[in-house]
């Protein structure tokens, strides 16, 4: 754990794409979209390095659930860890911006790995909200399940809002897209740079102010927008959760990765 007043540490942040999706803007608006036309969405998992100290953030789905949900899957999201360098059996912190199932899937993936969790969103996935079948879609029960399992393990962190988890980085509440959803901001050699994850699908999100259609409090979701844009140095340093553009706007993280894993900082 770090210090008080410790000084933040430099992270390098990266983006690892593992599935696609295709789909037209009109579903990813509530109320649609006058200039309809396809806006597919496509499905990250990220990860955090500074020295020997790595968290990864979310872990994705794998092939199986692809199939289930109708997704394209690309490569496991171990794969692109590995071509960083980073083993996902010794990787020590894992942290999950919220419990739907394409960002708490592969949960064999990180043996080791302490789970970092708000405590909200494990309340939302396993309490009453959860009897009404749409309310449901989004988790699948065998993610809950097992991270009941690593609850009882020993392996989950809960959070009850804003914290600082290592230097350089923290998590913040913000809800909205699921009632428990946390950002994550971290200190990088360009400076402070948040991985919105689903408080913003798209850049279009914030530069419209319109919210992706699956959400459990629209309010929240429009708050979180702005509290993106608070924590970050500039809108340039919000990352969106599912936009393809991010992979234009951003380098690859090495030869051969291109459209694949590219660096966020």
């Amino acid at each position: 754990m770090f210090k008080a007043g410790e000084t933040p540490l430099v992270w390098e942040a990266y983006a690892i794409r593992y599935a696609h999706h295709h789909r037209m803007a009109r579903e990813n608006f509530i109320g649609g979209d006058i200039h309809d036309g396809p806006m597919p969405l496509d499905y990250f998992v990220w990860a955090l390095r500074s020295g020997d100290r790595v968290y990864v953030v979310d872990t994705g789905f794998d092939e199986a659930v692809a199939k289930k949900r109708g997704r394209n899957h690309l490569r496991s999201p171990g794969e692109g860890l590995q071509r960083l360098g980073i083993e996902p059996s010794q990787v020590r912190d894992v942290i999950l911006t919220h419990m739907h199932y394409d960002h708490s899937g592969n949960h064999d993936m990180f043996p080791q790995a302490m789970y970092h969790v708000q405590q909200r969103e494990m309340q939302f996935c396993t309490g009453p909200y959860m009897t009404h079948a749409f309310m449901r879609l989004p988790f699948d029960a065998e993610d809950v399940c097992a991270m009941v399992k690593k609850l009882y393990g020993g392996r989950v962190v809960f959070h009850d809002g804003d914290a600082e988890i290592a230097p350089g980085l923290s998590v913040h509440y913000v809800g909205g897209h699921s009632m428990g959803l946390q950002m994550v901001r971290v200190w990088t050699r360009r400076g402070w740079v948040v991985l919105a994850s689903d408080a913003a699908h798209y850049y279009a999100n914030m530069d419209l102010g319109l919210v992706y259609p699956f959400t459990f409090h629209v309010g929240d979701t429009l708050e979180g927008y702005r509290r993106a844009g608070e924590l970050a140095d500039s809108k340039d340093h919000i990352i969106p959760g599912h936009d393809p553009e991010v992979l234009k706007r951003y380098p690859a993280a090495g030869p051969g990765l291109e459209d694949w894993i590219v660096r966020l900082d």
